[in-house]
């Protein structure tokens, strides 16, 4: 650029853009000469006057530097203290968040009001005992009130086809399962029917349950058994189901205490383990442990009704995401540490 610099880089500075306050001057940068206008005192008033200066590389970095950081906020940050005092001042403040009580000053002792929330605090979680038999009888008298008469939701008329239920009911839900049935024990009446077919045949009428394959082979070796050892009809013991392909304990206990009304263990799906966690009666989350932990707290006159009611509650309340707590009958007995809503403490360990 050429040429004498412009009228107004002698007016006020608020109306240049670019001028910066150094000392008590302000500078114009203009064809790498810097003009520096100062208030002079004369007679009692104050004149502006106009000094042209070529820029020294000192006041031409001081004013880039200047310039730099006035572009950034405007305000200079706040620096932390140079004793590391505030370093102290934070881990206080982060650790009286997490414990609920106001940090003290160094050296300062505990007041009482800290010292009786800590105790109590530890009394409570002491005192508390999930497995206590006046919680467990109250969570069994809440349940009865909710489900009162709940059975398996598995459309079946014997215990063969109750049988053949509950294998395809694996990884699948009962609305599924009752849709296939229907027609499937039409077009095959009896287990002498299921044992006279091969997997490949039986796979697309149970396609729609999934895993058809691996549920096929399971149906008709169960038939072939039942047919071969059992006279044709399904035994009613423990012992000789887990004998038949596909059978495990869940199903075991489902065919023998639904149709064969006969304790001998608790029915544990999905269901029933994710409720029984978050009620505090299992830490297990092996079903075979978790079923000797509700045996050992559940009188044995409520294992079939306990075990349907909860799969009923985990259907239609407790569901695995975003349970619907503020509905829940059990809310203020449940300490689960998933809860949605929550009128008690809620146990971090106490979740799915």
């Amino acid at each position: 650029m050429v040429g004498s610099p412009p009228d107004y880089l002698a007016g006020p500075s608020s109306s240049i853009e670019g001028a910066i306050a150094l000392d008590y001057e302000r500078i114009r940068l203009w064809n790498g000469v810097a003009y520096i206008r100062v208030e002079s005192q004369s007679g009692g008033a104050k004149t502006p006057v106009l000094h042209r200066r070529f820029v020294s590389a000192n006041i031409q970095t001081r004013f880039q530097t200047a310039k730099a950081s006035m572009m950034v906020r405007g305000i200079v940050p706040r620096q932390p203290a140079k004793t590391r005092r505030h370093e102290g001042a934070r881990v206080e403040r982060s650790l009286a968040k997490t414990s609920g009580l106001r940090p003290s000053r160094p050296g300062q002792r505990p007041s009482p009001t800290q010292t009786t929330k800590k105790k109590t605090r530890a009394r409570s979680t002491k005192s508390y005992d999930p497995l206590a038999p006046e919680r467990v009888a109250e969570i069994l008298k809440r349940l009865d009130q909710l489900y009162p008469d709940v059975t398996c939701a598995l459309t079946h008329k014997s215990a063969w086809e109750l049988l053949v239920a509950t294998i395809l009911s694996a990884q699948s839900t009962d609305v599924n399962v009752n849709r296939v049935t229907p027609e499937l024990f039409r077009k095959y009446p009896t287990v002498a029917d299921f044992a006279a077919l091969t997997p490949e045949q039986l796979e697309p009428d149970v396609r729609s349950t999934g895993f058809f394959r691996n549920k096929s082979k399971s149906v008709v070796g169960a038939a072939k058994k039942i047919m071969s050892d059992f006279g044709g009809q399904v035994p009613d013991d423990m012992e000789r189901l887990l004998t038949l392909p596909g059978v495990a304990r869940k199903t075991a206990n489902v065919v023998l205490g639904t149709w064969f009304k006969k304790a001998d263990g608790l029915v544990v799906d999905t269901h029933v383990t994710r409720i029984a966690r978050r009620l505090e009666l299992t830490k297990n989350a092996d079903a075979a442990k978790i079923e000797q932990d509700l045996m050992e707290v559940i009188p044995r006159d409520k294992w079939i009704l306990f075990a349907h009611q909860l799969i009923w509650h985990g259907r239609r309340l407790c569901f695995a995401r975003r349970p619907k707590c503020v509905d829940c009958a059990l809310e203020n007995i449940c300490h689960a540490g998933d809860k949605t809503w929550s009128t008690v403490e809620m146990h971090k360990n106490a979740k799915l």
